[in-house]
């Protein structure tokens, strides 16, 4: 505003205030109309920052649902106090049973009483502490030869699987050694050589802790012992209490004993956590849609009261196309039990326009048909060769079904050995070690344990030694060795493809001899090869993955086995879960409506700013006319002002004259 301070001394009317008004009756309508619409984009664009986040929201209950292995939950329900039972998605439904007859346990042993723990000697020598096939050897002497000196000693040993503590028992003190684990293989073996009196077995001085199978001169509290059950009638025992490799997908605590009354497991599909799923993606879509309805009200009485929402094109996009995914059959389900959500009771109010569950309904399509309910949610493949499995598709497959021809099987690499093995062979230290090359990883040198074999037990060797090749463990690589029909010996990769390979690396001096091994180049093995949808497609081991660009792109399907030529189809479906995460993930990328309109809005809001600022140098530039135009006014009634002033003196000195003169 005008702070001219001079302006209007001389007139008393062209004043700064009449500028400032003139000023600020220039700025008000732009103002007024900048002020207006900034209000309406920022509410816009907040509102935007809404519905965005309600559609991201929406978009991780939409990717529960596409997920398969929702549906494939299970639920292990026992009612048994002798153990208790989970799942993991390997599970397989099923009604299993249980009868435990004994748990795992491990050993304890225990001293004679002492008393005292920290004055009385033990003894003097070393104890070699066997469990588990390892020995440890400590030693004791005078700086620890207590109770608590033997059980610090035995608790310092980092991979000794035992604990040893004092137990005051009130009437003097016992040294206890537990074993870590439960077991029979983890039973104690504790032999002494005592340099006190030299006698190891007898019970005194250092060999009063022995134990072993010769001597006892501790006492036995508790045994190692293997669990004993019986699964499905047939009897199973294990070393611990854990056990998680009976049956696939199934694991057991066991906590009690249940002889003679086993206990009933039911696996069964678990419903309630699918309609958990289900009823989380109904709210998330019901709350966008209340988002939208509530924004897009117009009052007849009212119109410039009409809710942000209407007319906006973006926010129509979005309604509409997710709307037609939920109202749609899903393509590619064939003629399944159900195609749509409407088939398995989610529905839409025909009032609020938000969906329902019918609760009941889902649980019995699911019961009946749970891969028809899957395929309604989740992306689906189906094949129709039972040696060809469905893996996956991507983001640009489309639904549809797609002819599968085979014109080359994966392979394994192997090498065959060049001579038959004899009914007994004679391994020495000229024949016993060679090395390999598995999937290009070099193993180190196997050495096999010299001795006399029959055929079955020299496999067995040769595969043991490979096993324990910590180059190959480490690589994460194996071989499986065999022979064939000529009894030459074969190895032969666990991997499939053209990087599965065996070659013979280094061999001893008779090992070719003896074992048919020769330093050389084994058989690579072969990727899978074919077309999908009668285009060529790329193998990688057993994986065949469709010709990208075609409509079949990305769908990867895994050939076991079979013949060569046409292997039936492969069928791919979307279900509303994963047509609607790929519909949200567009609405959010960079180019996508959500994105276009917030940064169409952030536009606006610095398109105002630029006015702003325009308007600020148009009213300055006013402003300081203004000012010019008032002050050269001012001057001029000055001037005026002081012309006026000596007129009038003149003409009064006339006046005063001319009345002298009379």
């Amino acid at each position: 505003m005008a702070n001219v301070s001079s302006v209007g001394i001389g007139s008393g009317v062209l004043t700064s205030d009449l500028i400032d008004q003139l000023v600020a009756a220039e700025r008000a309508p732009t103002e007024t109309r900048l002020d207006l619409k900034q209000e309406s984009v920022t509410a816009e664009l907040s509102l935007f920052g809404q519905i965005q986040s309600a559609v991201t929201d929406l978009r991780l209950p939409s990717r529960n649902l596409a997920n398969p292995d929702t549906f494939n939950q299970l639920n292990a329900v026992s009612n048994s106090s002798a153990f208790t039972v989970t799942t993991d998605s390997k599970a397989v439904a099923g009604t299993y049973a249980l009868e435990v007859s004994s748990l795992a346990k491990s050993q304890s042993l225990s001293t004679a009483v002492f008393a005292d723990r920290d004055n009385t000697s033990i003894g003097a020598g070393t104890l070699d502490i066997t469990i588990a096939g390892k020995t440890t050897a400590i030693s004791i002497n005078s700086s620890n030869d207590t109770l608590d000196g033997v059980a610090a000693a035995i608790n310092a040993e980092a991979g000794l699987a035992a604990t040893a503590s004092v137990l005051n028992t009130g009437s003097g003190f016992q040294l206890v050694i537990s074993s870590d684990e439960t077991g029979a293989t983890n039973a104690i073996d504790i032999s002494v050589t005592d340099t006190g009196d030299g006698d190891n077995t007898d019970a005194q001085g250092l060999s009063q802790l022995a134990f072993n199978s010769t001597t006892q001169n501790l006492t036995e509290n508790q045994a190692a012992s293997d669990a004993a059950f019986l699964f499905n009638g047939i009897a199973v025992t294990r070393s611990s209490n854990t056990v998680d490799d009976l049956i696939e997908g199934l694991n057991f605590t066991l906590t009690g004993t249940n002889a003679g009354a086993p206990s009933t497991i039911e696996v069964e599909r678990n419903t309630d956590f699918v309609i958990a799923k289900v009823e989380e993606f109904i709210e998330a879509y019901n709350s966008l849609r209340t988002l939208f309805v509530e924004n897009s009200q117009v009052d007849p009485n009212n119109p410039a009261g009409a809710g942000i929402l209407v007319g906006d094109a973006a926010t129509r996009t979005i309604s509409n196309q997710i709307r037609s995914v939920l109202s749609s059959a899903i393509q590619g389900l064939g003629n399944g039990s159900a195609r749509s959500l409407a088939e398995i009771g989610i529905t839409t109010n025909k009032d609020s326009g938000n969906l329902e569950l019918n609760e009941s309904r889902l649980r019995t399509s699911f019961t009946d048909d749970p891969q028809a309910v899957a395929g309604i949610f989740a992306e689906q493949g189906r094949t129709s060769d039972s040696q060809i499995s469905f893996l996956g598709a991507g983001i640009n497959t489309a639904p549809g079904t797609y002819d599968i021809n085979i014109s080359q099987l994966a392979t394994k690499g192997a090498f065959t050995g060049a001579a038959s093995i004899a009914a007994t062979t004679l391994i020495d230290t000229d024949n016993d070690t060679f090395s390999l090359a598995v999937d290009g990883v070099n193993s180190g040198v196997i050495n096999l344990t010299a001795g006399s074999y029959n055929q079955t037990d020299l496999l067995a060797e040769i595969q043991t030694q490979l096993n324990d090749d910590a180059n190959l463990r480490a690589a994460g690589v194996s071989v499986l060795v065999g022979y064939d029909a000529s009894n030459q010996l074969t190895f032969t990769s666990s991997s499939f493809g053209r990087n599965s390979a065996v070659n013979v690396q280094a061999v001893d001096t008779n090992t070719s001899s003896t074992l048919g091994l020769a330093v050389g180049q084994g058989i690579d093995g072969l990727d899978v090869a074919g077309t999908i949808n009668g285009v060529a497609a790329t193998g990688n081991g057993q994986v065949l993955s469709a010709a990208t660009g075609d409509k079949s792109s990305n769908i990867r399907i895994e050939v076991s086995g079979g013949a060569l030529g046409n292997r039936g189809s492969v069928t791919y479906s979307e279900g509303v879960g994963e047509q609607l995460v790929d519909l949200i993930t567009n609405f959010l990328d960079a180019d996508g409506v959500i994105t276009s309109k917030n940064d169409r809005l952030n536009a606006e809001l610095e398109l105002i700013a630029v006015s702003r600022q325009q308007l600020d140098i148009r009213v300055q530039s006013i402003e300081e006319r203004l000012i010019r135009e008032f002050t050269a006014a001012d001057i001029l009634v000055n001037r005026l002002n002081s012309t006026q002033d000596f007129i009038s003196a003149q003409l009064d000195a006339i006046v005063a004259s001319n009345n002298q003169d009379n």
